[in-house]
């Protein structure tokens, strides 16, 4: 037993009998839409894994302790607390030494799935190297997490605020696969397609062969699975990157550097498509949902055959 887990036990009883299970996150809970949509989104991305055959993990830190399998009431008091902070690789430490919730982020959700023996974690879209980080060094936690925990992270690749190619070449260099679920190029979130090549599989069933033989050859790093929105709720590129060109230019007449950027460019994401890009990430969450569960149900029987 971990004294550091709390595992429910549909999930426990999952991972004994070698059934499929997708952990998930709950900084997504408390960062999402306002309470009570929150909680129904939270509840609505576990029915959407279900409905693919897969046991849903939603992952948070409860009183110093990972919670792995938040029950319905567990997931509204997330979604109705206020001022839960959001725990990333490095803050994990510092959460469970204090206490109370923390909500996990990707990085800080992909390292109790891992210590629980959970091989598949879904998300919208993972952190990754921010435009201008030549000059700010901003690179998300995601991507050297995932050089340290042996986890299949299914997503719609990073958002397109994010220097697409500079992310897939960090993830390169860290000898992180990416693969692309009917796609030849890196999703951008709510975007489906940019100039970045991936692997190309069209059948999840060598997904997962190549899942189990990078973790036997490579060790135990994360393996990137992505996998576009919906066609008919993605949105378009060349208007996004027009958006992110000007909203950039704006952000260097006031004077925005940092950290302050990436923010700066959601909010004009958001008043240049009118709400569209909320209702595009609330699809991308059920899509890459649902992959990651048809994905986890390969998996397994992919373990079982080996």
């Amino acid at each position: 037993m971990d004294p550091l887990l709390d595992i429910s036990d549909e999930v426990r009883t999952a991972l004994d009998e070698h059934r499929p299970v997708v952990a998930l996150e709950s900084s997504l809970i408390v960062n999402g839409p306002a309470y009570p949509a929150n909680t129904e989104l939270g509840l609505e991305i576990e029915k959407a894994v279900r409905d693919r055959g897969a046991v849903p993990a939603t992952i948070g830190i409860v009183d110093g302790r990972f919670v792995v399998g938040m029950d319905a009431d567990l997931i509204e008091r997330f979604a109705s607390s206020k001022g839960v902070p959001k725990v990333s690789a490095r803050d994990l430490g510092p959460v469970l030494a204090g206490g109370g919730l923390g909500a996990t982020t990707v990085a800080g959700t992909v390292v109790p799935a891992a210590r629980a023996g959970i091989g598949v974690f879904s998300t919208a879209g993972i952190g990754g190297v921010h435009r201008r980080a030549q000059e700010t060094f901003d690179v998300s936690a995601d991507l050297q997490q995932f050089t340290r925990s042996r986890v299949a992270v299914v997503c719609a690749g990073s958002k397109s605020i994010l220097d697409l190619g500079l992310t897939a070449e960090y993830l390169e260099t860290a000898g992180v696969p990416v693969l692309g679920y009917q796609t030849s190029t890196l999703p951008a979130f709510y975007v489906r397609e940019s100039h970045v090549p991936v692997s190309r599989v069209d059948d999840l069933a060598v997904a997962a062969r190549a899942t189990w033989l990078h973790w036997e050859v490579n060790g135990d790093r994360s393996v990137l699975l992505t996998a576009p929105i919906d066609e008919q709720d993605a949105l378009d590129g060349d208007e996004i990157e027009d958006a992110i060109s000007a909203a950039l230019a704006e952000a260097d007449a006031a004077g925005v550097r940092g950290n302050a950027i990436s923010p700066f460019l959601m909010r004009a994401l958001t008043e240049v498509t009118a709400g569209r890009s909320a209702a595009a990430t609330r699809a991308v969450l059920l899509s890459t949902a649902r992959v990651a569960g048809e994905f986890a149900v390969a998996l397994a029987a992919t373990r079982e055959e080996r």
